[in-house]
């Protein structure tokens, strides 16, 4: 008998004040019903639209476990299916990526769709005459994700017909991807190079929880933060005015200190989203490329490319799939596929408008930081899956959220605060734990 599938109050009480059990990341168990409760009924990212940008052109993925299909429209609007014949089930694409023409037509039995879903044709027709066919699932085409949202061309679905709606989910953090946007003077993003991607043996919490922990960066990347830094004495003792490499201005910041990481600030908002780096972050010193100040105040305005150029958050986590680096332009996707793995995908973009050295520093950056073979991401997978191993021991079943606890903050819906604070930590469990312990509406 399974302790959490019919039970979700004793899910709930795996999520205290200030503390978690350790099978919110080791329990099996969990997995399942995580996919139906959780993931099912939030707002997952699916894609970007410039990955499709002609009519036919299609993506296939994978979200809470079922295949999808993301496809242009002959008008330009962008539709999700389910990735499976309404016949037997085979799945109509099997290649990531592609261009179906005018129709879907699946390789079993040649049941053929319209690009918006509809049935089209299919073989020996007359043989379904008056067999109900037309009245049931099977001859109405093509099946839609229950929700489907775009947002600055960012594309969302929710899979359950039950939840929150897309503006009430994500309400004011939907602020960081303008950032994003906005930082081309075209506000325009486009998917730039090949997607980096990573299986963690790990809970995806982890990875979640390590976006927003800035304690770490001292001690975890101790010896990438000393080798950079030493590099870069040696360069200057030969050079006293050479100009920082991007590569170290981009490690450098890693090892800026406790203090620094505190006082850049966090915000919390509902649903587990939240923001590190409100006042200032490790991107707010790169240098300023040539011609971009100008172009971005030709497009925007002094006043409003100021403040885009002047916010430069830490990370923005869009609960539970999706991060954002906004100056960077890079963004990282957490994609769950058991209770110990992850697949963890980085993706650069192009800022319409802007320099290309603006591109260059977000592949350079996914390269250096978050590629498997980095000399950062590696140090965080090593330690992530010693966390994964060392839960199972004995004697201590809980994990500890209690950095900077205030009763206080359990009344609050959107809050800021110091940037070490676990608030970070803490308010994306709550989330967690509020839908898998609703049977309901998950809202």
């Amino acid at each position: 008998m399974s302790r959490y599938r019919e039970h979700p109050e004793a899910i709930r009480a795996l999520v205290e004040d200030r503390r978690v059990h350790r099978d919110v990341y080791l329990s099996e168990e969990l997995f399942a019903p995580e996919q139906e409760r959780f993931f099912a009924r939030t707002w997952l990212f699916a894609g970007h639209a410039s990955e499709v940008p002609r009519a036919g052109d299609y993506r296939t993925l994978e979200l809470a476990g079922r295949p999808l299909v993301m496809v242009r429209q002959a008008d330009g609007a962008l539709r999700v299916f389910y990735n499976r014949c309404a016949h037997k089930g085979s799945q109509l694409v099997s290649d990531e990526r592609g261009n179906a023409g005018k129709f879907f037509r699946c390789p079993y039995h040649a049941w053929t769709y319209k690009l918006d879903g509809a049935p089209l044709a299919l073989p020996l027709k007359s043989g379904y005459e008056n067999t109900g066919l037309a009245q049931c699932e099977s001859g109405r085409g093509l099946s839609p994700v229950a929700g489907l949202a775009v947002y600055r061309d960012f594309v969302f679905v929710r899979l359950s017909p039950q939840g929150p709606s897309f503006e009430d989910y994500f309400g004011g953090v939907l602020h960081a991807i303008d950032n994003m946007v906005d930082r081309s003077p075209e506000g325009r993003l486009t998917v730039a190079g090949g997607v980096l991607r990573n299986i963690v043996h790990c809970n995806w919490k982890m990875y979640l929880e390590n976006i927003n922990d800035t304690v770490h960066p001292m001690s975890t990347h101790e010896s990438t933060t000393a080798a950079a830094e030493g590099l870069w004495a040696g360069i200057t003792a030969a050079e006293p005015e050479a100009a920082k490499p991007m590569a170290m201005e981009q490690i450098l910041p890693f090892g800026a200190g406790y203090d620094f990481f505190d006082r850049m600030g966090g915000r919390v908002y509902p649903n587990g989203h939240s923001v590190l780096g409100i006042h200032f972050s490790i991107h707010s010193n790169y240098a300023q490329l040539p011609g971009y100040e100008a172009a971005m105040r030709a497009a925007h305005g002094e006043e409003r490319a100021t403040e885009i150029l002047q916010r430069s958050p830490q990370n923005s986590v869009l609960f539970p799939s999706l991060s954002v680096k906004g100056s960077p332009q890079a963004i990282r996707v957490i994609r769950p596929l058991a209770a110990d793995r992850t697949l963890i995908e980085a993706w650069s973009f192009r800022a319409e408008g802007a320099p290309e050295l603006l591109l260059e520093r977000s592949m350079n950056y996914n390269r250096l930081v978050f590629s498997p073979m980095s000399v950062v991401a590696h140090d965080d997978v090593h330690l992530f899956e010693s966390m994964q191993k060392g839960l199972r021991g004995e004697g201590n079943e809980w994990v500890s959220l209690h950095r900077d606890f205030d009763p206080a903050e359990l009344a609050q819906g959107t809050a800021e605060t110091n940037g070490t604070n676990e608030l970070l930590m803490r308010n994306q469990f709550r989330a967690w734990a509020k839908f898998m312990g609703d049977q309901e509406e998950g809202a």
